[in-house]
C-alpha cells in the first residue's frame, strides 16, 4: 500500500511539470496561458510559439508519464494496479497542475505517455502506441485539426485495447484517459462542429 501511494502521488507531481509554461518562458519569455486557447499543452504552444516548441512539448509531457510507468514498474516489480494508477495521477497532475495553478493541458501527451510506457515498460504490444500514432496522422494531414485527431485516435485505441485481453485496470484507466480527453475537448468540439477550429499552419501540404 505504501509503494502504490508513493507512485500516486509522485505520478501526480511529476505530472504537474508544465513543460509548455517552462518552454515559452525560459525560451521565449512568454506566458503562453496569456495566449491562444490558454491551455498548457503541445497544441496551444505549437500555435503560440511554434513548430519546435509545440513539439518539445509534446514530447516531453509524453515522457514524463512513460516516466511514471517505468518508476512503478520497477518500485513494485511490475504491478499492473500501480502502474496505472501512476500514470493516471500523472495524467490528473498534467491537466490539473499543482504548480500552474492547476491550468494544464488536455491529457493527449499523457496519454500517449500511458501506451508508450506500457508498451516499453510493461511488455504489451506495439500497437497500442502505434496505432493511435498512426491514426492520429492519417486524421490529422487532411483535416490540420490536431483536436480532432486527437480524439479519433484515442476513441480508436480506447476500443482496441477494450477488446483485447487485458487486465481490468488498464482496461479502466485507458477509459478514464478517454472521457478525459473529451471532457478536456468539449469546446474544440463545438468549434468543429460550427466549422471555425483552429487548424495548424506549419504542417506540410500534400
Amino acid at each position: 500500500m505504501f509503494k502504490l501511494l508513493l507512485v500516486i502521488v509522485t505520478g501526480y507531481l511529476i505530472g504537474s511539470i508544465p513543460f509548455a509554461l517552462v518552454i515559452g518562458k525560459v525560451f521565449y519569455k512568454t506566458d503562453i496561458r496569456n495566449y491562444g486557447s490558454g491551455n498548457l499543452g503541445g497544441g496551444n504552444a505549437g500555435r503560440v510559439l511554434g513548430k519546435k516548441a509545440g513539439l518539445g512539448t509534446m514530447a516531453l509531457d509524453l515522457l514524463k508519464v512513460s516516466f511514471v510507468v517505468l518508476f512503478a514498474a520497477r518500485l513494485t516489480g511490475g504491478d499492473n494496479t500501480a502502474i496505472a494508477l501512476g500514470a493516471l495521477a500523472a495524467g490528473i497532475g498534467h491537466c490539473y497542475p499543482v504548480f500552474a495553478g492547476f491550468r494544464g493541458g488536455k491529457a493527449v501527451a499523457a496519454m500517449y505517455g500511458f501506451l508508450f510506457g506500457l508498451v516499453a515498460f510493461a511488455g504489451r504490444s506495439p500497437l497500442y502506441f502505434f496505432l493511435p500514432l498512426i491514426v492520429f496522422l492519417i486524421v490529422l494531414v487532411p483535416g490540420r485539426m490536431t483536436s480532432l485527431s486527437s480524439m479519433v485516435s484515442t476513441v480508436i485505441v480506447t476500443l482496441y485495447i477494450c477488446l483485447r485481453p487485458e487486465v481490468p485496470v488498464i482496461k479502466l484507466v485507458q477509459v478514464i484517459f478517454a472521457v478525459l480527453i473529451i471532457v478536456r475537448h468539449r469546446s474544440n468540439i463545438q468549434r468543429i462542429l460550427n466549422h471555425n477550429e483552429n487548424k495548424i499552419s506549419w504542417l506540410p501540404r500534400f
